[in-house]
């Protein structure tokens, strides 16, 4: 992975991080690099996260999906870091059956679904780290209870990932259901190279041994300075931005393939870093799609962000057809990734001219090698800021406090704290 970090310098931006800063701010990088890698020797909790590409092993996930190797659908059924993870590598990668993910609890949409799906040829991955997950164990009952009104034998169909203990782990066990551990130490947001994620990868036709490869490759580019790692060099501009006012951190790939990485991001980012009044903002877009809805405000609108920019390096061809219209003579002989290219570029120059910071991440392809380094590198950037901003990255209090109030309140248990209200209808 190529990262260029050189249009967020306040030499181009507005904010903009000042090269001597940057020099000074890596001596904090070599601190907490030495850090980083202590956790990891040590297996700590999160940090045993950056470990996955030596720890994973495929072998029990393809021993795993080999009795749903049938299925025409694939169907996730988790939330956050259980769904988002298979649903980036499936939406990038996959391309041997139909997915989807249950990741919402809206009754509408998950009938919709479960009606429109031939449930007999459809597998069923339902993860929970906890085996506790209200949303993602009233989803799995709907969608067993589903399967039963259709005549099909759940058990059959179903693969599950989940802690040591928990009611899914039990469920599991009174059904023997095939089970995969959800690893030890690795928060649901740092998942996706393990058996949260890569079942579904597996059963999509992705290259599951690529994918850890590609992951390794990024842990071995580890290193105590900004300037001699990608990852680093990421996590610590975007921080430095921060500090210096760009607040939101606009994930903008130009890959269609690429999308539901900028949601992945945004879980990774925001969850991890947004704590005691610090972190940045994730926003998602998509290049070059939202060059016609957002880039408007990137440009001209507050200066509070920073534009990630990523694309792969080589694109399949699609030729773009001879034409006698008027006016479109440049397009001729052309191909749709010369002109998805030539919007990133424009769009680069466009941000650079009006000192917006930018930073381009490049990767060779959107191949299971390259997505397998991306998702670590961006995994190692995240840990790395957190450490700069002094923040607890593995932690989700927030998360936690609003899942139990959610508990409680179904329960009867306490009602949720009064507040003012203005209602006007």
């Amino acid at each position: 992975m190529r990262v260029d970090i050189g249009n967020a310098l306040a030499a181009t931006a507005r904010p903009g991080v000042p090269a001597d800063a940057l020099d000074r701010l890596d001596d904090r990088v070599g601190a907490a690099h030495d850090r980083i890698a202590a956790g990891m020797d040590d297996g700590e909790f999160g940090y045993e996260a950056l470990n996955l590409p030596e720890t994973a092993d495929p072998q029990p996930i393809t021993d795993a999906v080999a009795p749903l190797s049938d299925a025409e659908t694939l169907l996730t059924v988790g939330i956050g870091g259980s769904a988002l993870g298979a649903a980036t590598l499936v939406d990038a990668l996959g391309d041997d059956l139909e997915y989807h993910a249950l990741d919402n609890v809206d009754p509408a949409h998950v009938r919709r679904l479960l009606d429109d799906l031939d449930l007999s040829s459809t597998a069923v991955h339902v993860v929970s780290r906890s085996g506790t997950t209200a949303e993602t164990l009233a989803n799995f009952l709907v969608v067993r209870q589903a399967m039963a009104d259709a005549g099909v034998d759940w058990a059959d169909r179903t693969l599950v990932t989940t802690g040591e203990a928990g009611n899914l782990r039990d469920l599991a066990d009174e059904h023997d259901l095939p089970v995969l551990d959800a690893p030890e130490g690795v928060p649901g947001r740092f998942s996706a190279l393990s058996t949260v994620a890569l079942p579904a990868a597996a059963l999509a036709g992705v290259d599951v041994d690529a994918l850890l490869v590609g992951a390794a490759e990024g842990r071995d580019a580890l290193a105590g300075s900004l300037y001699d790692c990608p990852a680093y060099a990421y996590g610590a501009a975007a921080y430095a931005l921060d500090l210096r006012g760009a607040g939101v951190n606009a994930m903008l790939p130009y890959a269609e393939g690429l999308e539901t990485f900028g949601e992945w991001f945004a879980q990774l980012w925001a969850e991890s870093l947004g704590k005691d009044g610090l972190g940045q903002t994730p926003a998602r877009a998509l290049g070059a799609t939202d060059q016609h809805s957002q880039l408007q405000l990137y440009r001209a609108g507050p200066r509070d962000k920073l534009v990630t920019m990523v694309r792969p390096e080589s694109r399949p061809d699609c030729a773009i057809p001879e034409t006698d219209m008027a006016g479109l003579d440049y397009l001729a002989g052309g191909d749709l990734g010369d002109l998805l290219d030539a919007e990133f570029e424009a769009t680069e120059a466009s941000l650079a001219e009006s000192g917006v910071p930018s930073v381009r991440v490049e990767i060779p392809a959107v191949d299971a090698h390259s997505v397998g380094r991306l998702l670590y590198d961006f995994e190692a950037a995240c840990v790395l800021a957190g450490e700069l901003y002094g923040v607890e990255t593995f932690t989700q209090p927030a998360v936690e406090w609003g899942k139990d109030a959610a508990r409680d309140l179904l329960r009867g248990d306490e009602a949720l704290p009064e507040t003012d209200s203005l209602v006007v209808e």
